[in-house]
């Protein structure tokens, strides 16, 4: 178990019976013990407040703010609106209230005690550049994406295979413990948000238009100062329909009527409010690892099926992007598990003019782990060829365990060293 410290309580708030434990508990704990600012970033209702509200900390007091009134002045006197907060605090959406950050590093500056203040919020643009800005040092940085199968309470192992290849040296592949509850496709279309928890299917639909109408009308209006806020909305729709694809701005800019630096900016705007995820292109050399195309991601498959029309799990199945929307389901929960990791890796995607191409590559003190992610129950040694392609691409280079993650029942091993593997072992 973890120590105490004298602000912790002694029994967790997590007994609730409406509330599903997240994997990253642990480590924001760990984490609050030794930093005095812990910051929670992540898209808009993936439960970044409800998180931290049950995490068992002793009287701590929530202040959420708001984008059109300055709470108890914090915004027009951040130094006074401190003065009368006792900490342990949980500001909310504090990228509504920028100014108390530097408010918050001068009070840190003159008592370093760990455990004092958690910001949230859903805006990278105002968040963490004015976090790394003033809280250098100060502050440690966590992300939350929709919740991940284990979190949904599907029937997975707590720590996944590819989890246990980064970090266990004597980890055998082919021993794991359960299957899912729902197929990959019903996965895919529900996604991972929490407020779908308990919803009957019916309402899915109404539950994404309003999100992403709220979305749009608040939090990219707040980011960034866009008039056309219809047209952005088709670009979010068009987003969707290119998931687990490598974006041309100018083709972009093309279907909507804008040019290619408004088309490059809208989706630096959908990555800084977290609706958009992008692994760079990798090369040998660590400082041309970003000369390739990055390739981007939609955050939740559900709302990816919502902004495409897809009305049902059979849907998803017969659809065009079925295939993209697999891989984006299966990177997105890589994305959401090594949150909770101790160390993260690097993540990067490989594609040769030569045509070979492998989806995700993991890079962990110096070898890298190739995962191609195909949509087929029967996997075989042909869908690794790319990481042949890899291998003379850069001769000499350090390979570890691959995987292949793709629908089928049962892990299996493909060739020396590379595995197939259930989408929900991973």
């Amino acid at each position: 178990m973890l120590g105490k410290l004298d602000f912790w309580e002694s029994g967790s708030q997590n007994s609730s019976m409406d509330y599903l434990p997240r994997i990253i508990e642990e480590r924001l704990i760990d984490l609050f013990r030794h930093f005095p600012v812990l910051a929670v970033l992540g898209s808009r209702q993936a439960g970044k407040t409800t998180l931290v509200e049950h995490l068992p900390i002793e009287k701590l007091k929530t202040v959420v703010f708001d984008p059109t009134q300055d709470l108890m002045g914090a915004r027009r006197d951040p130094d006074l609106f401190l003065q009368g907060q006792p900490v342990p605090l949980f500001l909310d959406e504090v990228q509504y209230a920028p100014e108390l950050l530097a408010s918050i590093k001068r009070r840190v500056d003159r008592d370093r005690q760990p455990g004092q203040y958690i910001l949230s919020g859903s805006q990278n643009l105002a968040v963490l550049r004015n976090v790394s800005e003033s809280l250098a040092g100060r502050v440690a940085v966590l992300r939350l994406l929709p919740m991940c199968l284990a979190e949904l309470g599907d029937r997975v192992e707590k720590r996944g295979i590819l989890e246990r290849i980064l970090f266990e040296d004597d980890f055998d592949p082919l021993k794991h413990d359960c299957g899912p509850s729902r197929s990959a496709f019903e996965a895919i279309w529900r996604g991972g948000m929490p407020g779908l928890i308990g919803m009957p299917d019916r309402l899915f639909s109404d539950y994404f238009g309003s999100y992403a109408q709220t979305y749009i009308e608040r939090d990219v209006r707040t980011a960034a100062q866009i008039g056309a806020l219809q047209t952005f909305g088709r670009f979010f729709g068009l987003l969707s329909a290119l998931t687990a694809s490598e974006l041309n701005h100018h083709q972009l800019g093309r279907e909507l009527g804008i040019d290619r630096k408004t088309a490059k900016s809208w989706t630096e705007i959908a990555s800084a409010t977290y609706q958009w995820f992008e692994i760079p292109a990798y090369s040998r050399n660590a400082i041309k690892r970003i000369a390739g195309k990055p390739k981007g991601y939609l955050s939740d498959t559900g709302l990816a099926c919502h902004l495409q029309r897809i009305t049902s799990p059979d849907g998803v199945a017969a659809h065009p992007l079925a295939g993209a929307l697999f891989e984006t389901f299966v990177v997105l929960e890589v994305f959401k598990r090594m949150e909770s990791w101790p160390m993260r890796p690097g993540l990067f995607h490989f594609r040769a003019y030569s045509g070979a191409e492998v989806d995700l590559l993991l890079e962990m003190d110096g070898v890298l782990h190739p995962v191609e992610i195909k949509m087929t129950s029967n996997p075989t040694n042909r869908d690794c060829r790319g990481f042949d392609g890899l291998a003379a691409c850069f001769p000499g280079i350090r390979l570890g365990t691959g995987l292949v993650i793709a629908a089928c029942e049962e892990v299996r091993q493909l060739r020396e060293n590379v595995y197939a593997i259930p989408w929900w072992c991973l």
